[in-house]
C-alpha cells in the first residue's frame, strides 16, 4: 500500500504558517522498510531528557510491531507463521490478532477484494522483496489459487492464535500494518498528554488537535501525474483524522504495453492494469484508512465509490 501525501509539517512547498506560541518538535527514523515523521506543537517546550525518553518509546513500539508483523524479518512473527505448514492453532500477539481480526472483516465487506492472503501472489507477480517482470503462466496461478482466500484463514481470541486450513497459507500485513502502527503510535502520544501532533508512516497519516498557528492540519493530496506541475491537487484540512491513499503510478511495471500495478486482485489473481490513479480515504483510524485504501483501489473506481457511500467513507479519487 502506497500513499503520496504531501505534509504541512514535512515537505516543502506548504503553507506552514506561524508557530505562534505553540513549540514544535519532530522525531524521524525509519522503519517497515520505510520512514516515518512525527510532528508534535505543545504549549511549552519539551525537554531534551524528554525528548530523548519520547523517540526511544516510539522507537520501540515499532521495533515491536516490525518483530511481529514484518516479511521482511526471518525471526518476525509472521514469517514463523507463514513457514509453519502445520494446521494446527498458531499463537500470536494480540496485537497482531488484532490487525488480522480488522483484515478479515474488510475482506468480508468486500467480498474478497482485501485479502492478506495473497503473499504468495504478491511473490509471484514481482512485487515482494525481489522485483521482476516474469508474468506467471495461467497453471501457476492456478496452482497458487489453492492457497488463497480470506476464508482459509482462522482465528480465534482466547488465547490469540491464528490457524491455517491450508499448510501452504501465507499472510501479507503491508496493507494495513503501516497504517496500525501510526494508531499505535498516537495512542501512545494521547496517553502521554499530547494534544496536537500528527504521525505519519510511509504515507499513511492521523492528525489530532491542531497544527501551526492553531490551525488544522494541512494535507495535499499529490496528483498521480507527478511530473505535471501545472495540475492542481486537493488539499485537506483536518483535525483528529486519519487518513491513507493508495495509488497505482509508481509501484508497476509495462509488460508487451500492458501496464501491471502492484495492486492485486484476489479474485482474478491479476494486477490491475487501470490508468494511474488514486483513491484517499478518512477514517478515524489510520489502520482502516489504509486498508480500505488499498480494497478501494482493488475494486475501482466504480464498485469502490459504492461500496464507500455504503460504508459511509469519506474518499477522494485522484486522476490525472
Amino acid at each position: 500500500m502506497l500513499g503520496f501525501l504531501c505534509l504541512t509539517s514535512l515537505v516543502s512547498g506548504c503553507d506552514f504558517g506561524a508557530q505562534d506560541d505553540l513549540h514544535k518538535t519532530q522525531l524521524s527514523g525509519r522503519t517497515m522498510g520505510t520512514s516515518y515523521h512525527i510532528t508534535l506543537f505543545n504549549n511549552k517546550p519539551i525537554s531534551n531528557s524528554n525528548e530523548l525518553r519520547l523517540g526511544k518509546e516510539i522507537s520501540g513500539l515499532l521495533q515491536v510491531i516490525n518483530l511481529r508483523m514484518s516479511t521482511y524479518r526471518v525471526d518476525s512473527q509472521i514469517s514463523q507463521f507463514n513457514n509453519n505448514a502445520s494446521l494446527d492453532w498458531f499463537p500470536v500477539a494480540s496485537d497482531f490478532l488484532a490487525v488480522v481480526k480488522a483484515a478479515q472483516k474488510i475482506s468480508k465487506q468486500t467480498n474478497g477484494a482485501f485479502d492478506i492472503t495473497v503473499a504468495p501472489l504478491v511473490e509471484a507477480w514481482g512485487f515482494a522483496k525481489v522485483s521482476k517482470t516474469k508474468i506467471p503462466s495461467t497453471k501457476q496461478l492456478e496452482l497458487m489459487k489453492k492457497a488463497i482466500g480470506y476464508k482459509k484463514l482462522l482465528f480465534r481470541n482466547t488465547p490469540p492464535a491464528l490457524k491455517k486450513s491450508n499448510k501452504s497459507l501465507q499472510i501479507d500485513l503491508s496493507a494495513i500494518a503501516k497504517g496500525f502502527a501510526v494508531d499505535k503510535i498516537s495512542e501512545y502520544l494521547i496517553s502521554q498528554d499530547y494534544k496536537n501532533f500528527m504521525v505519519e508512516i510511509g504515507g499513511e497519516v492521523r492528525v489530532k488537535g491542531l497544527a501551526a498557528d492553531a490551525k488544522q492540519w494541512r494535507i495535499i493530496i499529490r496528483n498521480p501525474k507527478l511530473d505535471d506541475p501545472n495540475i492542481k491537487q486537493k488539499t485537506l484540512l483536518l483535525s483528529d483524522k486519519a487518513v491513507a491513499t493508495s495509488g497505482n503510478y509508481l509501484n508497476y511495471f509495462i509488460k508487451n504495453k500492458i501496464r501491471y500495478s502492484h495492486i492485486l486482485d484476489p479474485t482474478t489473481l491479476q494486477p490491475k492494469t487501470q490508468k494511474a490513479m488514486s483513491v484517499t480515504v478518512l477514517h478515524d483510524s489510520a489502520m482502516m484508512a489504509d486498508a480500505y485504501a488499498t480494497a478501494l483501489m482493488v475494486l475501482g473506481e466504480k464498485e469502490g465509490q459504492r461500496l464507500a457511500d455504503k460504508l459511509a467513507l469519506e474518499v477522494y479519487w485522484e486522476a490525472p
